[in-house]
């Protein structure tokens, strides 16, 4: 058994480790922050704690294995169901979103077993890995890797009394090649089509096809997915 003081540095190390990622994830107002990135560190830290020293005092005893490995390995796959919930599918976008969070969560439940095995060095360098990943490597991402962003949606606001066939019309006119239309009414009593073009085009492609459908007649705006509304 290890002193009470080597239990208490593990978990504060665990504790300090996901700080450090979930403030970034705070800063993004991310589902998950600060305190729950803390509390999976620090639960992981103390799971492989018991693993690892719990049962000591039945050690010895005819037929009595012990594994520490098996908690690590249900906190590993355990911290799944945390993760699903951080993950949200945005209906009128269409994509989803939490992924990079739940992935993050994971890592550090990882990073709280390593605390709480001792292995010092280890937790510190993925902690220093993780936050390069989620901080650091975002703008490089967001400037080359998703410069072919492509789009294949738009949200037409229509004018009261608009026809439905010529509004149809002037889409495939612009160029863009329906495959769904859904007809709704907003908050405001406007009258919205969501059109779903196929195959996805560039977001310059779109906006360009945007700019020119909000000159049709009964088109009083038009919204990209994610993006500004065109009126």
């Amino acid at each position: 058994m290890i002193p009470w003081w080597e239990m208490g540095l593990r978990l504060v190390l665990a504790a300090l480790l996901g700080a450090v990622i979930g403030i970034n994830r705070e800063r993004h107002e991310w589902a998950a922050g600060l305190r729950t990135h803390m509390l999976v560190s620090v639960g992981s830290a103390l799971a492989i704690l018991v693993s690892a020293f719990g049962f000591s005092d039945i050690l010895g005893h005819p037929n009595v294995n012990l594994d520490p490995s098996r908690i690590a390995a249900q906190v590993v796959s355990g911290i799944g169901f945390l993760g699903a919930g951080t993950i949200l599918f945005m209906q009128r976008e269409q994509v989803i979103r939490g992924l990079t969070t739940a992935a993050g969560l994971w890592a550090v439940a990882s990073v709280g077993l390593a605390s709480g095995a001792g292995l010092y060095l280890a937790a510190a360098m993925a902690t220093v890995l993780l936050w390069i990943i989620l901080a650091a490597l975002k703008p490089l991402e967001r400037r080359y890797l998703r410069r072919n962003f492509r789009n294949n949606r738009l949200l037409l606001h229509l004018a009261e009394g608009t026809s439905l066939n010529e509004i149809e019309s002037a889409v495939t006119k612009v160029g863009l090649e329906v495959s769904v239309i859904t007809l709704q009414r907003s908050d405001q009593g406007e009258h919205l089509m969501e059109v779903l073009c196929d195959p996805p085009l560039s977001h310059a492609a779109m906006l360009a096809k945007a700019d020119a459908l909000r000159h049709m007649p009964g088109i009083t705006a038009v919204e990209l997915t994610g993006q500004a509304r065109l009126s």
